[in-house]
Parts: structure tokens; C-alpha cells; sequence
């Protein structure tokens, strides 16, 4: 098996080295799109069926709505067009003619499911209409890179429609609750939230909240997003409602949705120079289980009883049956794929009515008795998710840092990319100058994690200067900034 690039000499061979070797993707034939092979397609499905129940969990009801949508849809809303433009991929013939209207490959929903809500939305008994859809979209990346960044990827994108602005802006903050408590207790990762610059905010929003986590280079991603649209696309598609005492009024609506490039901030979140390290809340399999080869049969028979008797526990097992491979070749390979423990059965093993149980996260090894092995499974399944997410939050702390001038920023972001906290003054000149000068944009804006347990008082003296001067211009600051590096 090919050794992986080393993440500290080269982090974009090793990404791509994770995904070829673990077996999660590949580049389709098209190019921009991707194979999701089972073991990658089965992580989604673990963030799928979980971050699901907590979507329903909050009223939400799922549906689907059309792949291809009409491109006057877009062209109700300006500035949504705007936005999308660049990306969308257009069809122009079907059937072998020239279609009367052109129709765009869903880029995102709103425009064909609030053309719907039109439909559907009469009365204030109508509200709130909560509906969330799984399904794919299609946005034409020049720079594709597997689960990040690609032509075709997978998503959940949720849709609501409300009588009253404070209600749709609840709603949008529910949602990006609901989306951080799962990135941080399932995923492990320490992300932070908070609003997005007018720059940075999605076409056609009135207000973009966003998750942001810090990857192992120092890059922030952008994990997912939850919008205010207001009443603007209610205006394009004339949603109106006729109220209690009779008076008419437009809806006001939110958007929300994360995707398959949650896989992504998994692997360069957790990963290390072995591969993957899955936090067990969404591993596939959090138990392998790998019997030696051997003439005794009973290192075989005994794997299938653990798997069994775990199984029954709730825990999702596989027990390893290429016994034609060598026993290194076949642990190196579920080291590569991050499986959380690993059950090693072997002769001498059974003689003394134990196991090797080996946990991925620190790669440790402990010997644990056959009669409370279920116990002693359970017991590091939790360890590691814990210790996984304690690991991301203090890295994410670590690596933010305060700038004590404009020079210093633009001299530490090429040094040690981080998250950098500074007073800014909102002005898009300042942002352009941002990306023209150090390659980097404003990833959010106040966020409240800024005041957790774990940074020095420093970071408390920069929240306390709204009232400050922007770090670029000197003007006043009209809001603390975390800037950095992103993909």
C-alpha cells in the first residue's frame, strides 16, 4: 500500500492521498464531479439520517422539488441571478430540440420551491410552512477539489416561510443552532458561528449566519449556512398572505443547508498522517474486528461472536475476512479509513481469554479480557469522540490570534494561517483589500464563541472595541471580524 504525503509538507497531496486510499471518492468522467464510493457514501449517510432526525425534530417535513428549473425563475430576483450567474449550468435542448425556455440545473431551491410557496400560502393559518429537501445540486466550479469543491455534490437545503420577521429570524438562528450542536458533538469539530459580511452573504439574503471551522493548515472552511431572505424573494414570487384582521402582507422566508462538504472538514479536521481518524458518532463502522490467519479456526469463529455480541449493543461492526492479506497490510488498511477501534483475535489471544483492541484516534493498544469486552468497547467509542472534539477545540483556540497592527497581520496570515481577530470597519474597500493583499476574507463577523473558555483576555479587549478603529483604515469599527484564509 503507498504511503501518504506527510501533512506538514504537502496538505493538499495528503487530502487527496486520504480520500484515494481510505476509498471514499474519486473524480468522475465529467469533469468537476464525483464518485462517492460506499465507504465515503456511507459517512453521509450516518450525517444524513442524524442531522435528519434533528431537522424533524423541529417541525420540519421533507420533500422534493424539480432538478431543472426555468431560468425566468432566476431572473425574478436580481441579485440572486447575479450571484449564481458564474456557476450555473444551462440546459438548451431536450428531445432532440430547442427547448422554448432555457432551464437551469438546480444551483440552489429557492426560486422553484418559493414559485410553490405561491401556491400553497393563502392564509396566516397557512404559516409557517417548514419544509427541508436532500437532493443534489449543480454549480460549475472552475477550481474543483473532491467534496470540497465539485460540479455536482449532495446537500440539504431547508425552506420556510413565516408571518413576521422576528419569527423568520428565530427560525434562521434555530437552524444554525441545530446545525452546530451536530457539527460539534457528531462531527467533533470546533466550529464558530456568526453573521456574514453584505460581501460575503448569499445572493439575494437580507442576513447570512454561517459555521466556519479551522482546518489543520490553518485554512477556516465554511460548514454551513443558514439565511434571512426577508421578503424578497416573497416580492418576486408575489407569497402573500391575508392576515386575521384581513390585511394583506408578504411572507417572510429563511434558507438553510449543509453538504457533502462536511466529509471534507471531517478529514482535514481529524486526520493525521496515517489517514483518517472517524469520530465514532459518524463512522460507518466504529468497531473492525481482525482475526489472524491461522489453521486454528477459532480466532474466525470468536470474531464473529464479537461482532455479534457488539451488534447487540447498538455498535456498527465488521469483522475483516481477507485472510489472504497480511495481517500489517490489513491493519494499515482500516487505519487509513479511521475506523475508531480495531478488535485484534488471535490464538495466543484466546489462550489467555483476551483481546487486542487498538483505538485509532491515538493509536494506543490495550489488552481487554473476552467477559467485559463490550464494556471496555463502549467505553473508548466515547473516549475518542470526547477526546477528538477537545483536540479540535484546542487547536481552533490556539490557532486565533490578535494582530496588533495591519503589517502584523499581513506578515503572521503568510507565517501561521489562523483565525485572526480584529475591529474592522465594514467598508467593502477594506475587505477588497483583504483579499488583494494577504489572500484572505472576513469569515464572520461577532462571533460568540470568541468568548469561550480557553482564550486570554485579549480576545475579551477586541470584543469590547466596537466602538475601536478598523485595523485596515483606521476608521471607526463597526463590528469585531474573524478573518483568515479559506477554501
Amino acid at each position: 500500500m503507498a504511503a501518504l504525503a506527510k501533512r506538514s509538507e504537502d496538505f493538499p497531496r495528503w487530502y487527496q492521498d486520504v480520500i484515494t486510499h481510505a476509498e471514499l471518492a474519486e473524480g468522475g468522467p465529467a469533469r468537476g464531479t464525483i464518485v462517492i464510493r460506499p465507504y465515503g457514501y456511507g459517512i453521509w449517510e450516518q450525517i444524513q439520517r442524524q442531522l435528519d432526525e434533528r431537522i424533524k425534530e423541529t417541525g420540519h417535513e421533507n420533500a422534493y422539488f424539480p432538478l431543472f428549473i426555468p431560468l425566468s425563475f432566476l431572473e425574478k430576483e436580481a441579485e440572486h441571478v447575479e450571484g449564481f450567474s458564474p456557476e450555473l449550468a444551462v440546459v438548451t435542448h431536450g428531445g432532440g430540440k430547442e427547448l422554448g425556455e432555457p432551464l437551469v440545473v438546480r444551483p440552489t431551491s429557492e426560486t422553484v420551491i418559493n414559485y410553490m410557496f405561491s401556491k400553497w400560502i393563502q392564509s396566516h393559518r397557512d404559516l409557517p410552512v417548514l419544509v427541508n429537501q436532500w437532493a443534489n445540486v449543480v454549480r460549475w466550479e472552475l477550481r474543483p477539489r473532491l467534496f470540497l469543491r465539485t460540479t455536482e455534490f449532495l446537500w440539504q437545503e431547508g425552506h420556510t416561510a413565516h408571518a413576521t420577521s422576528d419569527e423568520a429570524r428565530e427560525e434562521a438562528l434555530r437552524m444554525l443552532g441545530v446545525y452546530r450542536e451536530f457539527i460539534r458533538s457528531r462531527l467533533a469539530i470546533s466550529a464558530i458561528t456568526g453573521e456574514k459580511t453584505p460581501k460575503e452573504r448569499f445572493a439575494g439574503a437580507d442576513k447570512t449566519y454561517t459555521l466556519e471551522g479551522l482546518m489543520q493548515d490553518g485554512k477556516a472552511l465554511q460548514m454551513g449556512t443558514s439565511h434571512e431572505l426577508g421578503q424578497n424573494f416573497a416580492r418576486a414570487f408575489d407569497i402573500v398572505y391575508t392576515a386575521e384582521d384581513g390585511s394583506r402582507h408578504h411572507v417572510w422566508q429563511t434558507s438553510w443547508g449543509v453538504s457533502t462538504r462536511l466529509i471534507g472538514a471531517v478529514i482535514m479536521a481529524h486526520g493525521d498522517d496515517f489517514g483518517l481518524r472517524l469520530p465514532p458518532a459518524i463512522a460507518p463502522v466504529q468497531v473492525v474486528v481482525v482475526p489472524l490467519a491461522s489453521e486454528d479456526p477459532r480466532p474466525t469463529e470468536v470474531a464473529h461472536q464479537i461482532a455479534h455480541s457488539l451488534m447487540d449493543r447498538g455498535i456498527r461492526v465488521k469483522v475483516d475476512t481477507e485472510l489472504h492479506q497480511s495481517f500489517g497490510w490489513r491493519s494499515v488498511a482500516w487505519e487509513i479509513k479511521g475506523v475508531p477501534v480495531r478488535v485484534e483475535v488471535g490464538p495466543r489471544d484466546l489462550a489467555s481469554s483476551s483481546v487486542m483492541l487498538v483505538r485509532r484516534d491515538k493509536r494506543e493498544k490495550l489488552r481487554a479480557p473476552l467477559d467485559r469486552l463490550e464494556d471496555t468497547v463502549e467505553t473508548l467509542l466515547r473516549e475518542a469522540q470526547d477526546a477528538l472534539f477537545k483536540e479540535s477545540d484546542k487547536f481552533r483556540k490556539e490557532k486565533t490570534y490578535i494582530p496588533n497592527s495591519f503589517n502584523n497581520f499581513l506578515e503572521a496570515i503568510q507565517e501561521n494561517p489562523g483565525f485572526y481577530v480584529m475591529p474592522i470597519c465594514g467598508e467593502r474597500r477594506c475587505e477588497d483589500r483583504l483579499a488583494d493583499e494577504a489572500s484572505a476574507s472576513v469569515r464572520c463577523i461577532d462571533s460568540p464563541e470568541l468568548s469561550e473558555a480557553g482564550y486570554d483576555n485579549k480576545i475579551a479587549g477586541i470584543l469590547n472595541q466596537r466602538r475601536g478603529c478598523c485595523l485596515l483604515c483606521g476608521d471607526e469599527a463597526a463590528y469585531t471580524a474573524v478573518v483568515a484564509k479559506a477554501y
